[in-house]
């Protein structure tokens, strides 16, 4: 059961990744620039952040193995609706059907895991089902170029098909969990508000355009997004069982991880999703030279997590932190030189060194997040943290793709987003010297 979680986990992580390197033959295919593909995959994260934290009341209502086989079901008929799109609106309304199902999938497959593993297996189980995200990020961007170079980018979305039946027949064999006799009600009133008011600012962003836009209808959007966002928080702080605790946030290290986690967070999901369109319009590489390429950020990702525990105990989270956002601010400056005719090593060294800082910044900041949370509000704030990450990284490409069609530049973009990273180091160096040091040993 843990393997065939892993496996639904590692396909929803291709599917978050891959699409990026084939954004200008989606474009080119649909007929729209390639700025504007952004929408599928910002819209695919957006949703899987406002669906996860109705996730858990969906399994013990009804039933973990019901929900999990629903939700690979759905995925995979929505990967066949994104195959067959022949339109941009066509293609993020399938994503988004991608994204409900991704939401059901991954967090209560998980559920399933740490419920029904006996306590001597759990050890295996987990690490079963944290080789993907090491992994799938690597795999994408050279898988999801060559598909879109050699064949065409609607293969991208077909080979979730096969997966996607192997898995639900598995499913019905392995996966266990029958509903809860007695659940709470879902807020069903917190989780409209909260989606319908992000959705209206995600459509406003994209709205935006350097000549042509429409400024009244961007403006009643950022509105309507601004009131409903209020009055979710004013609905989560007053019910006494909300979608999202927000009162977990009065534990500062949870409260810097969600907003400066969440904004460095933001800024560095923007990288993978530039890259591949400036390695192909401005570059004029394929597809596949410019996944090949991007890979190089996540091989930087992975080769670097065996160490970042052991520098978050030598010199604890806040001095990591705070060296690693002015080293990744740096970073981004040296992002801004990448340009026609740099030597292949030069670019393949300051991506690598993107990817570990951006694996560094990552891992402390999830290690600060729980380290002064204890008890009930445990859960409560890995939900509230989970939606918030996601969300940031929908935003963070939506933002990234608002910078583009305004500058026509990338290397100003990448300028823009190095300084907002900077913006993180002033709450890096609000927290205490020995903030989660008991959690980093």
């Amino acid at each position: 059961m843990a393997l065939l979680v892993a496996g639904a986990f590692f396909m929803e992580i291709l599917d978050a990744t891959i699409i990026a390197p084939a954004i200008p033959r989606i474009a080119g295919s649909l007929g729209v620039a390639a700025v504007d593909v952004n929408v599928a995959i910002s819209t695919y994260l957006v949703t899987v952040a406002v669906l996860i934290p109705a996730t858990g009341w969906m399994a013990d209502r009804f039933g973990v193995r019901r929900v999990f086989i629903t939700a690979i079901a759905v995925f995979t008929l929505a990967s066949i609706g994104c195959a067959a799109s022949v339109s941009l609106p066509m293609l993020v309304g399938m994503r988004v059907l991608q994204g409900i199902g991704g939401a059901m999938m991954v967090p209560v497959g998980r559920l399933a895991v740490l419920r029904y593993s006996d306590k001597t297996d759990l050890v295996r189980a987990i690490a079963l089902l944290t080789w993907p995200a090491l992994a799938a990020p690597v795999i994408a961007p050279a898988l999801g170029g060559a598909i879109a170079t050699f064949a065409t980018w609607r293969w991208i979305f077909l080979i979730n098909i096969p997966i996607g039946i192997i898995g639900f027949l598995l499913a019905l064999k392995l996966v266990h969990g029958d509903p809860t006799p007695s659940v709470r009600s879902l807020d069903w009133r917190g989780m409209l508000l909260l989606g319908t008011g992000i959705s209206a600012a995600l459509v406003a962003l994209e709205h935006i355009r350097v000549s042509g836009t429409h400024w009244l209808f961007v403006g009643i959007g950022g509105a309507i997004a601004a009131v409903l966002s209020g009055g979710a928080i004013w609905h989560l702080l007053r019910s006494t069982a909300p979608l999202v605790q927000l009162r977990v946030l009065r534990v500062e290290t949870l409260r810097i991880t969600v907003t400066a986690g969440s904004l460095y967070r933001m800024v560095i999901t923007a990288v993978p999703f530039l890259l591949p369109l400036q390695f192909q319009l401005v570059f004029g590489w394929t597809p596949f030279l410019a996944g090949l390429m991007v890979a190089a950020l996540f091989v930087g990702n992975l080769t670097i997590k065996p160490a970042t525990t052991p520098l978050m105990r030598r010199f604890g989270i806040r001095r990591v932190l705070l060296v690693n956002g002015i080293a990744s601010v740096g970073c981004f400056g040296l992002l801004a030189l990448l340009r026609p005719g740099l030597p292949a090593v030069a670019i393949v060294v300051i991506l690598y060194l993107s990817g570990a800082l951006r694996s560094v910044g990552f891992t402390a900041y999830n290690s600060l997040a729980f380290s002064g949370v204890d008890g009930d509000d445990l859960t409560h704030a890995n939900t509230l943290n989970a939606s918030v990450q996601e969300l940031a990284a929908g935003l963070g490409i939506a933002i990234a793709a608002l910078l583009l069609s305004l500058m026509s530049s990338f290397p100003y973009v990448y300028l823009v987003l190095g300084g907002l990273l900077a913006v993180t180091l002033v709450e890096t160096l609000i927290l205490p010297r020995d903030a989660g040091s008991h959690v980093s040993g």
